[in-house]
């Protein structure tokens, strides 16, 4: 049986597994033990294109374009974030990995930040769900016994990415529209 890569979203939640599981060394971005690879994201490390990068026409803010409503939300890497990614696509792609744990934060958010990872690398291994609801030593060995299938979580995974979608359109359509509307007003 090959290791179990567990992906956190914080690098001191990383640390607290490694503690509470007891048996790692730490390497250059991750901890590892006989049965475990440890490692972390910041947050999320991905963004959605802005409109200008998905359309060429949104280069210019007019009335004219708007609504923006993309026919594919694409994603790219947050500047700054190249090291981490580098170091989270070869542990999961290594040959002795068979297993992926998402141990990033129960809720929304930290699904969406596990999910955008594991489906930019294309990884097709099982996945895991360890939701904790306390960082205790005891808490973590007990979550690690009762492992949740990932599967399990998918609702809420696609809730936090209709919720960054939603976020998106509002944000960029609502920005440019009132830029443009108040452009020529001399108030502020």
């Amino acid at each position: 049986m090959g290791k179990t890569l567990i992906i956190t979203e914080k690098p001191s939640v990383a640390n607290d597994i490694a503690a509470a599981l007891g048996g790692f060394q730490e390497r250059d971005g991750y901890h590892e033990s006989a049965d475990y690879v440890v490692t972390f994201a910041v947050g999320h490390l991905y963004e959605l294109l802005p409109p200008e990068e998905l359309d060429p026409r949104y280069k210019r803010w007019t009335l004219d374009t708007l609504p923006i409503l993309p026919e594919e939300f694409r994603y790219r890497a947050k500047q700054g974030q190249s090291e981490r990614l580098r170091t989270i696509k070869k542990l999961l792609q290594r040959p002795d990995v068979d297993l992926v744990v998402n141990a990033c934060d129960a809720g929304r958010e930290g699904e969406l930040i596990f999910r955008e990872i594991v489906e930019h690398f294309e990884s097709t291994k099982p996945i895991r769900r360890l939701w904790l609801q306390s960082m205790t030593d005891d808490a973590i060995r007990e979550g690690f016994a009762r492992l949740r299938p990932g599967e399990e979580r998918e609702n809420l995974a696609a809730a936090a990415e209709a919720r960054a979608r939603t976020d998106w359109l509002i944000g960029m359509n609502a920005t440019r529209a009132l830029t443009k509307r108040l452009k020529g007003r001399r108030e502020k």
